[in-house]
């Protein structure tokens, strides 16, 4: 069993850049793709960004292609979402999820967050 948590999340100006971060705990993260995804008010959850386990593939939404950059500390049990040139758009409740295997853009993971809020005013 893994469990995820985010943290990082508020609330920032438009151009602004905020890190989240998503800590696992149970068992180490070694073996297990981990992605983000957001959900927007009113909105279906959508994929943000995946990165395979050694850190070595990652995938981006177009939305946020160049804007944001995952990335992953294997020893702390870590992965990271660094979020820069923050659009109102971006406003959501993250997620991060894992799961064992490939990283996907698609919603097949394993194990979710609570998920972290975060606002871009305009």
């Amino acid at each position: 069993q893994v469990q995820l948590v985010e943290s990082g999340g508020g609330l920032v100006q438009a151009g602004g850049s905020l890190r989240l971060s998503c800590a696992a705990s149970g068992r180490t993260l070694s073996g297990y793709a981990v992605g983000w995804f957001r959900q927007a008010l009113g909105k279906e959850r959508e994929f943000v960004a995946a990165i395979s386990w050694r850190g070595g593939i990652t995938y981006y939404a177009d939305s946020v292609k160049g804007r944001f950059t995952i990335s992953r500390d294997n020893v702390k049990n870590t992965v990271y979402l660094q979020m820069n040139s923050l659009k109102p758009e971006d406003t959501a409740v993250y997620y991060c999820a894992a799961k064992w295997g490939a990283a996907t853009m698609s919603f097949d993971y394993t194990y979710w967050g609570q998920g972290t809020q975060v606002t871009v005013s305009s």
